[in-house]
Parts: structure tokens; C-alpha cells; sequence
């Protein structure tokens, strides 16, 4: 049987609701329609278009590649309509991000910077978080994006592969260590130490390191951040192991970084709903991201 080619816009807008909802509920709370009247507008779209859109797992509905798609082309649609009968100062589509300190401090704040002042459509609203508050934020639908260094996988969220590095030893420039082109785990016995402390997985690993290479650092100081570690080093106290991205990007005319022998390797990740589809201010801003990130010695692009 030939599928239909007439338009309906009342079904476009259910099925938009419902993929940036994830819920019937909450898509016909968004139209002011009832959930019924969200179902019959899928199911026509449906037929119509001869497409399975949505499959039900374990109580929700998964947009499928076929809706996903749909759903891109018709955002030129929708900002036509807005354009046509949206308000002058219609509040602007925002991108609410979340994000650890060492990603949010910084880094983060020039690439929203430099996002905004060529996507000056878009609001943008920054959160600075933990990793399990990165996570669980995503998981709870209130940020649309986070970032995260740490392999926390739980249902219900995607994690994408943005950068990856290995491990590097930062030090103030006067340090003596900084005459090496690379520092071994046995340089630094004796030395005075600045961990991050034991709640990072990252610590176990240059322990267990350490004690391979019999090296037994003098531990001065012990932080929760990568960025806490590098500022202390930065003032004498110290060595530090940390991940190298994105420190170095802002850190390097102050502090000497050299790699780190040791098999330690790191990798940052995009954090995103894995029951919804990216909205459009988010795929814009990953891809800035990507395009916009500045090169360095230490960390590579995925």
C-alpha cells in the first residue's frame, strides 16, 4: 500500500515533544493535549509515513533511527514557524551543560565563550558538578550535556569518546626534575607528592605503579582535583600526576608538564541522555568542540 504524502503539522509536533520529552506524559503536558491524543498523532504519523518510529522497552519509548533522522529534518521546519510567528524576544534554546571542575573551569567557560558569540540564538547554562553528579544530573533529565574523565556507565545514559591522553607529571618550572624529557616512576622516590585523593580510581593506579617500581614518593598534600594538584605544584610544593587534558591547555606558560612513563592512559567523554535524542543546540555545541579545541603534545582527538 502507497504511503500518504500529506503533511501534518500536529503530528510533527507530537512526535518532537515526545522524542525531547521520553514520555507521552510529558509531551502532552508540553502541547497541552492529553496522552492519548500524543499516541493517536504517532500512530497516524506512523501509518503515514509506512516508519516505525518509537519501540517500547521496559515502559518507555525508544526513538528509533527512522524517527531520529525525521526529527533532524524537521528542525528547519520549526524555525521557520518560530520565525514566521514566534515573539521578537522568544526565549532562546538552551543548552544546559554539566561538567567537573577541571573541565568547567577554564576550558569550559572559553569554548561557551566562543560558541555564543557566533551562536548568538542559543542560551547556555553551566553547571560544575562531580563525575557522579554529572551522571546522575543526565540520568535525572535536568542537563541536556555533560562531560566526564571517569567510565561511569549506568542505563540510561551514552558515553561518547571525546579526547584521549596519558598520564603526565606537572611541575613548577624551577623543579629539577623539569631538565627531563620524560619522568619515570623511579625519579620520583624521595620527591615530595601531591595525589589526588584515594576516592579517585586514577590514585590506586599510581600507587600500584609506584610500588612496581619500588619508587616511594614523600606525599606532602593529598586533593580532590586535578586542577587543585597542578596549582600546588605550580607553587613549589611539589610533584603531581594528573591527566593532562584540558590543564595543559592553560596551564603550560606557568608549569612544566612532561609524560609519564607508565601505562596510565585517560579519556574524556561527552555524557548524554541515552533515551532522547541530542536537541539541536547540543549537537551544534559538541561539534564546536570538536572543530574548536586546540592541539597539544599530550592529548589526541577521538
Amino acid at each position: 500500500m502507497a504511503t500518504k504524502t500529506w503533511h501534518s503539522l500536529p503530528e510533527y509536533q507530537a512526535l518532537r515533544a515526545l522524542m525531547e520529552s521520553g514520555t507521552t506524559s510529558k509531551a502532552a503536558i508540553r502541547l497541552g493535549l492529553s496522552q492519548s491524543a500524543i499516541s493517536r498523532s504517532i500512530a497516524s504519523l506512523e501509518a503515514r509515513t509506512g516508519r516505525m518510529l518509537f519501540e517500547r522497552e521496559g515502559g518507555r519509548l525508544r526513538p528509533t533511527d527512522e524517527a531520529t533522522r525525521l526529527n533532524r529534518r524537521l528542525d528547519q521546519l520549526f524555525l521557520a514557524l518560530d520565525r514566521i510567528d514566534g515573539p521578537p524576544d522568544a526565549t532562546p534554546e538552551t543548552l544546559r551543560i554539566v561538567a567537573p571542575p577541571t573541565y568547567a573551569h577554564r576550558f569550559m567557560v572559553h569554548q561557551v565563550a566562543t560558541f555564543l558569540k557566533t551562536n548568538p540564538q542559543f542560551f547556555i547554562s553551566l553547571e560544575v558538578a562531580s563525575s557522579e553528579d554529572v551522571i546522575r544530573g543526565i540520568l535525572d533529565e535536568r542537563f541536556d550535556l555533560g562531560f566526564t574523565g571517569v567510565e561511569l556507565s549506568r542505563d540510561g545514559v551514552k558515553l561518547s569518546l571525546f579526547r584521549t591522553s596519558s598520564a603526565v607529571c606537572a611541575m613548577a618550572s624551577d623543579h629539577p626534575l623539569s631538565e627531563h624529557s620524560t619522568i619515570r616512576p623511579e625519579d620520583l622516590d624521595g620527591q615530595p607528592l601531591i595525589a589526588l585523593t584515594h576516592r579517585h580510581a586514577r590514585r590506586a593506579q599510581l600507587d600500584k605503579v609506584l610500588h612496581s617500581a619500588r619508587s616511594t614518593p614523600r606525599l606532602v598534600a593529598e586533593v580532590s582535583t586535578s586542577i587543585a594538584a597542578v596549582d600546588l605544584a605550580k607553587e613549589g610544593l611539589g610533584l603531581t600526576i594528573v591527566n593532562p587534558f584540558p590543564i595543559v591547555q592553560y596551564r603550560s606558560d606557568d608549569v612544566v608538564f612532561r609524560p609519564f612513563a607508565s601505562q596510565i592512559a585517560y579519556r574524556s567523554y561527552f555524557v548524554t541522555p541515552d533515551h532522547r535524542p541530542m536537541s539541536r543546540v547540543a549537537r551544534a555545541f559538541i561539534r564546536h568542540l570538536r572543530l574548536h579545541t586546540p592541539k597539544d603534545v599530550f592529548s589526541q582527538k577521538a
